[in-house]
C-alpha cells in the first residue's frame, strides 16, 4: 500500500520471515510495489544498474522480465498488453513510466462542408471544388456527438489492485493465493510453521529515483538477521 503528499512516498509491504533461520521467504505486495518493479524495465539500463546495484539486484531483471512474460493478461490493465514493458519503444529518463489513457477527443473542434449538389462528397476545408460538379462545398454539416458514458475510474499503473502479489528477494513476481503460498512453504524446506512470523515494514522516501533504494530492496536486507 502507498500513501504520499507533496515531498514523500510511503510503501509497505509485508514480509513472511522464517525466525529459525533469520530468513525473508517472500513479501506480500500491493500493486504499488509491482507497478513500481515493473517500470524499472521501461528505464534506461544504466539508470536501473546505479538503483539496484548497491542491493545487489542487477542481476534479477531477468527474473522481472519473466515474471511479466509469465503474468496471465488478466492481472493487467485494461487496454494494456505486456510489450509496453517487454519491448519499451521509448523512455525518459527519471520518469515513472505508467500508461495515460486518454479518450477526450473534442469532436466539434473539427468543421465539415458538403456539396449541396452531390450529398455525398464531404470536406473538412471550406469552398472546396467538388470534384464531381465543380460547385463549392460549403454547407456545413453539424456533427452530433453521442452521449457520454460514465466509466469507471482507472486504477492506473499496469496491473490490477484486486488481487495481492507475491514479490521474492530476486525480482520474481507472481499472483498471491493459499497455492502458491503452500508451495513456497514447500520450496523453502519449512518445517516449522509456528516458526513463521509476519513483519508489516514501511518506507519514507523523496520523489523520483529515491524511491528505488526501499520500495523492494532494503525491504528484504532490513530483516535478513530475524532473532529466533
Amino acid at each position: 500500500m502507498a500513501t504520499s503528499n507533496s515531498n514523500t512516498t510511503s510503501v509497505s509491504m509485508k514480509l513472511l520471515v522464517d525466525s529459525t533461520r533469520g530468513k525473508v521467504l517472500f513479501a506480500e505486495a500491493s500493486k504499488d510495489v509491482v507497478d513500481f518493479s515493473f517500470t524499472l524495465l521501461s528505464l534506461p539500463v544504466g539508470t536501473v544498474i546505479r538503483l539496484l546495484s548497491k542491493d545487489g539486484m542487477v542481476g534479477s531483471l531477468g527474473k522481472l522480465y519473466e515474471s511479466v512474460e509469465n503474468l496471465d493478461d488478466t492481472y493487467l490493465q485494461p487496454n494494456l498488453n505486456k510489450d509496453m514493458l517487454l519491448e519499451p519503444k521509448t523512455t525518459v529518463a527519471g520518469a515513472n513510466i505508467l500508461p495515460l489513457l486518454t479518450n477526450n477527443i473534442d469532436s466539434n473542434a473539427k468543421q465539415f462542408y458538403l456539396c449541396t449538389c452531390c450529398d455525398r462528397r464531404i470536406s473538412d476545408v471550406s469552398g472546396t471544388v467538388c470534384p464531381n460538379c465543380n460547385r463549392s462545398m460549403s454547407t456545413v454539416l453539424t456533427y452530433i456527438s453521442p452521449a457520454p458514458t460514465v466509466a469507471r475510474p482507472s486504477e492506473g499503473g499496469y496491473v490490477k489492485g484486486v488481487v495481492t502479489y507475491m514479490v521474492m528477494d530476486d525480482l520474481e513476481v507472481k499472483p498471491m493465493s493459499t497455492i502458491s503460498s503452500i508451495a513456497m512453504l514447500n520450496k523453502f524446506n519449512v518445517k516449522e510453521v509456528g516458526a513463521l512470523e509476519e513483519k508489516v515494514v514501511k518506507s519514507w522516501h523523496g520523489r523520483g529515483f529515491e524511491a528505488a533504494e526501499g520500495i523492494v530492496g532494503d525491504q528484504y536486507s532490513s530483516y535478513k538477521s530475524v532473532p529466533g
